[in-house]
């Protein structure tokens, strides 16, 4: 059966992604299979994607609120897309609202070659330099080859002396922040580097989603960008 997506376009509807943005915001197995059975029933040609997403919320309310809630609000993300409300203007947005001052889009001189840092946030006693890595499906994750380019951009990095500021400092450390997962191997990777890591939901404590919700502004910063 085809469905349309919010560009117009019609796609057969695929049952694993409706299963697997479910997981991914926390619902059960149990609560999984009941939203997808609730949506099968519901289902007819053309639905548009938001009637199924519409229906899948308002059911996985029923059955637990916070989950829903975790639903919404990852879906929302993810339709802030590459341009309006890049992901890394949110990014800033989350470190400003720590005390830091952030900028975006900077190009930074490392011992060897210049780069082109999607996030540069600072207080008086740090320098953070981040990659945003931004996906708008939910299955994509970071990978094992993404923190190895990474990881060798902030070890280029570490040499040098940047004014932020107004000041000339050297950084303290590289973060790598996206809005979906990592891989099981670039978590294995990232452990034994001691390499900061923030994901939807990683780590346990100060993940993104955390970061999100402990702000009021930004919640609602992002339910009206993502209309």
């Amino acid at each position: 059966m085809d469905v349309v997506k919010a560009n117009g376009v019609r796609e057969a509807f695929d049952v694993s992604k409706l299963r697997a943005s479910l997981i991914n915001s926390g619902a059960s197995d149990t609560d999984t299979e009941k939203v997808v059975s609730h949506i099968e029933a519901e289902l007819h040609e053309s639905m548009s994607t938001g009637e199924i997403y519409k229906h899948a919320f308002e059911y996985l309310k029923e059955l637990n609120v916070h989950t829903a809630h975790s639903y919404s609000l990852r879906r929302a993300v993810m339709k802030l897309g590459p341009t309006g409300f890049p992901f890394e203007k949110l990014v800033a947005e989350i470190y400003k609202e720590r005390g830091y001052e952030a900028v975006v889009d900077q190009v930074v001189m490392g011992k060897c070659v210049p780069h082109e840092v999607d996030v540069v946030a600072w207080n008086d006693d740090e320098l953070i330099m981040m990659e945003a890595k931004y996906h708008n499906e939910q299955g994509t994750k970071s990978d094992l080859k993404v923190i190895l380019g990474v990881k060798a951009r902030w070890d280029d990095l570490k040499h040098g002396e940047f004014d932020y500021g107004n000041k000339t400092r050297k950084l303290t450390r590289g973060v790598l922040i996206t809005n979906t997962k990592f891989s099981s191997t670039a978590i294995q990777y990232g452990k034994c580097e001691d390499l900061d890591m923030i994901g939807w939901n990683y780590p346990e404590k100060g993940n993104l989603q955390e970061m999100i919700e402990a702000s009021p502004v930004l919640l609602q910063l992002i339910f009206n960008k993502a209309q």
